[in-house]
């Protein structure tokens, strides 16, 4: 086992997982003590590295493209203090350090884990149930719906519908962007059938944040949404439409081809999704 203890956190390496524990030190970040421990599987690792400074070091790790929804919702744009998978390391612990990243290269190694994209988590998300107040609203998520409640600083024409419960079924994706400079972040829902291309000011979907302490936890909301959709490897579902009629099709064929869509579904040809578009497809020829 090789572990290394910092003010900063505590990362474990037992040859299977490696677990990071946040530190208890002031200057560790809001998020990266609500998120709590992490366990990191071998296989979801890309690689590990550690640079030396004349005062500090840093150890960082690198995963996989799509192993980890938090890494997936926010885009590479955590700030380095924010980052569960960085630690920084005292002068006097470098050996230490280098003795840790030799132990994860050498598994990665005898363990052929390869470095390229997954098409599934491989790390859970933060835990549900889970709420967050930043910026103009609140975002709540019990792992089935969400929920948007607004506040004073909330405009007047987005609170003016009142608080907004979304089904995880009909949100087809989320982000979360913080604030650079003079531009606004964001916490942003899309959802199925209803685009929009309003600013998170006036979005009912988004919670639009101002850059202040607690705005980096949005990004755990985005997570734990981000884990329970389908990743985004997954092909998408391919639409069974009939074949085109040919010229003078009557009504009795349509119906003879619901009869037989019917027929593929029960038999489990068909799944519920797939039955239902191809049935809408014949109905509009009815």
């Amino acid at each position: 086992m090789a572990e290394i203890l910092q003010r900063d956190g505590t990362w474990t390496f037992d040859g299977d997982t490696l677990r990071l524990t946040p530190g208890r030190d002031k200057s560790v970040s809001l998020l990266r003590k609500t998120l709590g421990e992490l366990s990191v599987p071998l296989g979801a690792l890309a690689g590990v590295s550690f640079e030396q400074g004349k005062k500090s070091g840093r150890l960082r790790l690198r995963l996989r493209d799509g192993s980890d929804p938090l890494l997936q919702a926010t885009g590479g744009r955590l700030a380095d203090a924010n980052d569960p998978y960085q630690l920084s390391v005292d002068s006097d612990r470098y050996g230490v350090a280098e003795y840790v990243v030799d132990e994860i290269r050498n598994a990665l190694l005898l363990d052929e884990v390869p470095a390229d994209a997954v098409d599934a988590y491989l790390l859970a998300g933060p835990a549900v149930p889970l709420s967050v107040s930043a910026g103009d609203g609140t975002a709540s998520f019990d792992g089935d719906h969400v929920r948007l409640e607004w506040n004073w600083k909330t405009e007047d024409a987005k609170a003016a519908a009142g608080a907004r419960t979304l089904s995880l079924a009909d949100i087809a994706g989320v982000e979360w962007q913080p604030s650079v400079g003079l531009e606004n972040g964001y916490l942003r829902f899309t959802v199925r059938n209803a685009p929009t291309k309003a600013p998170p000011k006036y979005d009912p979907n988004s919670v639009e944040l101002w850059g202040f302490k607690k705005d980096p936890l949005m990004a755990l909301v985005a997570a734990a949404v981000q884990a329970r959709l389908p990743h985004p490897a997954t092909p998408a579902p391919k639409e069974l439409a009939p074949p085109r009629p040919a010229a003078g099709e009557d009504h009795d064929a349509l119906l003879r081809r619901l009869r037989e869509l019917g027929d593929l579904h029960r038999s489990g040809v068909l799944t519920d999704e797939e039955f239902t578009m191809a049935k809408q497809a014949v109905l509009r020829r009815l």
